[in-house]
Formats: C-alpha cells, sequence, structure tokens
C-alpha cells in the first residue's frame, strides 16, 4: 500500500546528490503540468510536488519514492 502525504508534510527523498529533504507542496491526483514537466496522476496513483528546503526547487514524486521525516520539538 502506498504512503500518503498532506501539504506541509517534512519528507526525504533520494537525490543524485544523496539524500533531499523537503516539504510537500501538494497532493496531484490529474494529469496536469508541475515542476516544469507533464504529471501523469490519478486518485488510485496520485504524485507529490515537494519542495527542497536545501535549494527551494520542486519536483514531483510517486509516494514511493518519499519517506516522511519526524519532526523532533525544538
Amino acid at each position: 500500500m502506498s504512503r500518503t502525504f498532506k501539504k506541509g508534510d517534512k519528507v526525504e527523498w533520494d537525490s543524485h546528490g544523496g539524500t533531499a529533504v523537503g516539504v510537500v507542496v501538494r497532493k496531484i491526483t490529474e494529469d496536469t503540468e508541475a515542476a516544469g514537466r507533464t504529471v501523469r496522476a490519478s486518485q488510485d496513483h496520485p504524485q507529490y510536488l515537494v519542495r527542497s528546503e536545501k535549494s527551494g526547487g520542486e519536483a514531483v514524486h510517486k509516494p514511493e519514492a518519499l519517506r516522511p521525516v519526524s519532526q523532533r520539538p525544538a
């Protein structure tokens, strides 16, 4: 079963430079343009637009590519 995320969730994913950390901007549930490309998605097969904390860049990932990051109290 795929993970589900919501806007604002802190997540990490594997990147060509190692592990990237960022936040979910939105859940994509229909075919659309996002992060400079065409995204194929549906209610049954969503994708997530995420923003990198380090670069501020946006990317789209399938839920299986994302991992939740526990947010420790300050």
